[in-house]
């Protein structure tokens, strides 16, 4: 009997789903049971990494190949383009490969070796090129647009700038979070880079809550954004730089343009505080996850923190720690960015490799 008990609790009312874009999104929300119990809030994460390519970059990849579709900007056999950091490529190198379109990517050569390799694997062109800031006209952005106008029958799926990105977390993310907290939930925080799963989110939550939900943005040293909210838009600092990928900007993209004054407050996450928390939630949870995750879920606990007692923080993991691993658990590489010494002494068991 307890044996049909314990069975009973992995079998779901799912229906099998359409292929791997039928499998995107619906992601669990995950309690940090640590950190929830220290600040006395429910700190839940977005399980993102459960999406079938691995990130929640895969809801933005189906929209714009869809947005695409629906404008006739697309037809079958044609090419998708684009410049991203790594997981929307992976996505719409999944995407693509699922619809039938060839696809190019261009990233900055910065980007992880893990990264690269995987969309590889997954038949993409890829083209690493320096990296520049986006107001140069090589930056990886540009370069992918004047490529896909040199083709026939392609599209730059310009993820920073292309709203269908914003629009996929207003009809996914926010009512699956929606949904999952039956309402009650009273705070939501991430990174922005494109800004689409920030701004999306914040959006559908606000109007769901007649704007009850508090938002704050997350932001990695060498981004704008803490600035540009802490200013009211008067300023836009970058200083310094960060080991996060895929987060942080140096404009207001048009995906959180339309939203940047939902937006409450926002909090500068270092480094030292994103690896820091890394670890020890692999410690901990036995959860594995990336930098930018990482960051996020510092940035949930700083939120329950300013909030208070018997909230509601979301957040979103965004992917897992094996696209960085030969980064982020490698000694010499940690001891590279000043790194090593955040990590306390009982975690650096996890530090593994030279």
């Amino acid at each position: 009997m307890l044996g049909r008990r314990l069975y009973s609790r992995l079998i779901t009312s799912a229906k099998p789903v359409d292929g791997f874009v039928g499998a995107i999104g619906n992601t669990p929300l995950v309690r940090i049971n640590s950190l929830s119990k220290e600040t006395g809030c429910n700190i839940l994460g977005k399980a993102e990494f459960m999406n079938p390519g691995g990130s929640v970059k895969d809801r933005a990849a189906l929209f714009v190949v869809e947005d695409a579709e629906r404008k006739g900007l697309i037809k079958p056999g044609g090419t998708v383009v684009e410049g991203t950091a790594g997981n929307t490529g992976i996505g719409l190198a999944h995407v693509c490969r699922a619809k039938g379109y060839k696809c190019v990517i261009y990233m900055p050569n910065t980007q992880s070796q893990e990264k690269i390799d995987l969309l590889k694997m997954l038949g993409a062109d890829v083209r690493p090129v320096p990296a520049v800031a986006f107001e140069n006209p090589d930056n990886y952005n540009h370069q992918a647009k004047r490529f896909a106008e040199s083709l026939d029958n392609a599209v730059w799926t310009n993820q920073f700038d292309n709203t269908a990105n914003r629009q996929a977390h207003i009809e996914t993310t926010g009512p699956e979070i929606w949904a999952q907290t039956g309402g009650q939930v009273d705070g939501f925080t991430c990174a922005t880079g494109t800004a689409g799963t920030f701004a999306g989110t914040t959006r559908f939550l606000k109007e769901a809550s007649g704007g009850r939900v508090k938002s704050f943005a997350a932001d990695p040293p060498g981004s704008v954004i803490y600035s540009y909210i802490k200013s009211k838009g008067k300023d836009m600092v970058r200083g310094g730089s960060s080991i996060t990928e895929g987060i942080g900007q140096g404009r207001i993209t048009a995906n959180l343009q339309p939203d940047i004054d939902l937006v409450d407050d926002a909090l500068k996450i270092p480094d030292a505080d994103t690896i820091a928390m890394l670890y020890r939630l692999l410690d901990e949870e036995g959860i594995y996850l990336g930098a930018s995750s990482a960051l996020n879920v510092v940035a949930a606990y700083e939120m329950a923190k300013i909030l208070g007692p018997g909230k509601t923080i979301v957040t979103i993991l965004c992917d897992g720690a094996y696209r960085y691993q030969s980064r982020l658990f490698s000694r010499k590489w940690l001891e590279s960015k000043d790194l090593l010494e955040a990590i306390p002494e009982h975690l650096k068991k996890y530090i593994v490799l030279a």
